[in-house]
């Protein structure tokens, strides 16, 4: 333990989980909210710290606050493209701190104090900004001088978030004419791999990392300063697949980074061999197998979605980098990339998502699709959404017509031997799941398609 601070600083905490009963402050989060900001700039007081609102020793226990997060950084080799890179990094720094927690990104942050880290002095934002200033400069080497500040007073978070999605506006902006196939180089990130160790998140062009925090200009810009870094370098290599995004080069690293449980990822597909889903992503996508669509939704909808689940159970089904099939995280400016999920239909695939992301990125959809997406004024369930898809002619109503659910849930009747009843009994156990069975979630029904079930022997055994 430092002297300076009441509480220990190591690696070894990242993944630490402050769980309600043992909380003793939330700060910023889906119910409040918040952000974390880089700049670079000239004049900076090394160390300096600012607070702007009530500080944790003020703030009653089990409460929830705002909490924005402003650093400025200074250095010979400090430039802005540095800024999104050395922001992302607050996550992994501020997680080293016993009793800290720290999630997500940018305006999506979400932090926790424990009751345990207050009980041995953490009881103000300067112990916990000035041990964050002194990681990033013993971390990242190109960081001559920091300083910070705080800001829990909600009418001063509200005033200055507006420029910080500017900020990130401005930073996404950049990667719109630049494409995949325009660069040889890749770059992949393993900031997560505390939370999601087998994630593998490949930064590309057409790609945003997960997280949405950082763009491929971010990426080559930390794997130039620091090539040993959390950001690194990944050629291409040969293209295997062009409309999916398979890349011999990338497929190397998924086996390098994920340990060898993933050998092949497809960049721009929903359902075969998708890109990992971490956890800090921005947005789930859900598959409807009743209407074979796509639906997304992200962290600021607090309602279910039309598959009845909520975003905080999908994206738990979802992280913990793994390959869900069904479901994939993705970054908000993904959804401006024209290769977004091309592999499988793009946006002519995606029928519903919540209105105010719809409206974020409109004018990205295509403007013969935008109308026929759904938002949860248009449907709430399944059903509503099927009769709107229905009439406003969406693309994925012709694929029913190409592929009758009926005919596939067709049970031909088994032709079973003139055995005991209980072998009549086992005989239609075994014919029903060719027509599909139930799961018990849900109303979930799973259609197994061309499923041939052989039996060399069956015995019947008299129970004594």
């Amino acid at each position: 333990m430092s002297e300076e601070f009441p509480f220990e600083m190591s690696p070894m905490f990242e993944g630490e989980r402050v769980r309600k009963d043992g909380m003793y402050l939330e700060l910023a989060g889906p119910k409040s909210m918040g952000f974390e900001l880089v700049r670079a700039a000239a004049d900076v007081e090394d160390g300096g710290f600012t607070l702007i609102g009530p500080d944790i020793s003020e703030m009653e226990e089990g409460s929830r606050y705002p909490l924005g997060m402003i650093y400025r950084i200074a250095g010979e080799l400090v430039e802005p493209d540095l800024e999104a890179i050395v922001e992302r990094r607050n996550h992994d720094f501020q997680n080293y701190i016993q009793g800290l927690m720290h999630l997500n990104q940018r305006y999506d942050i979400w932090l926790r104090i424990s009751k345990d880290a207050v009980a041995k002095g953490l009881n103000s934002f300067e112990q916990i900004a000035g041990a964050t200033m002194m990681l990033f400069k013993n971390e990242i080497s190109f960081i001559e001088r920091i300083e910070a500040t705080y800001i829990t007073d909600p009418e001063k978070i509200e005033e200055e978030l507006v420029e910080a999605r500017g900020v990130y506006a401005a930073r996404d902006e950049r990667t719109r004419n630049l494409h995949d196939e325009d660069v040889d180089t890749f770059y992949g990130c393993t900031l997560c791999q505390s939370f999601a160790p087998s994630s593998v998140c490949v930064i590309t062009p057409d790609r945003v990392a997960l997280c949405g925090a950082i763009n491929w200009f971010d990426g080559r810009a930390a794997a130039k300063v620091d090539p040993d870094g959390p950001q690194f370098a990944i050629e291409k290599g040969e293209c295997l697949d062009e409309i999916g995004g398979e890349y011999t080069g990338v497929n190397e690293k998924a086996v390098a980074l994920s340990g060898g449980e993933y050998d092949r990822i497809k960049l721009h597909s929903f359902f075969e061999y998708p890109h990992t889903s971490c956890g800090c992503f921005e947005v789930v996508g859900f598959y409807m197998p009743e209407m074979d669509a796509i639906g997304w939704v992200d962290r600021d909808y607090a309602d279910s979605a039309p598959n009845g689940l909520t975003f905080s159970t999908m994206a738990g089904q979802t992280g913990g980098g793994k390959q869900i099939t069904g479901f994939l995280g993705v970054g908000i400016n993904y959804f401006r990339s024209p290769r977004f999920i091309q592999a499988d239909g793009g946006w002519n695939r995606v029928a519903w998502m919540p209105k105010h992301l719809k409206d974020r990125v409109l004018d990205d959809i295509p403007a013969d699709i935008a109308d026929k997406v759904a938002t949860e004024e248009d449907a709430g369930d399944l059903d509503a959404l099927r009769s709107f898809l229905t009439d406003v002619g969406h693309p994925v109503v012709s694929r029913w017509k190409k592929d009758d659910p009926k005919k596939d849930e067709e049970v031909i009747p088994a032709k079973t031997p003139p055995l005991a009843a209980a072998t009549e009994q086992a005989a239609v156990a075994l014919a029903t799941p060719a027509g599909g069975f139930s799961t018990g979630y849900g109303g979930i029904k799973l259609i197994l398609k061309n499923l041939k079930i052989s039996i060399g022997k069956i015995e019947i055994v008299r129970r004594e």
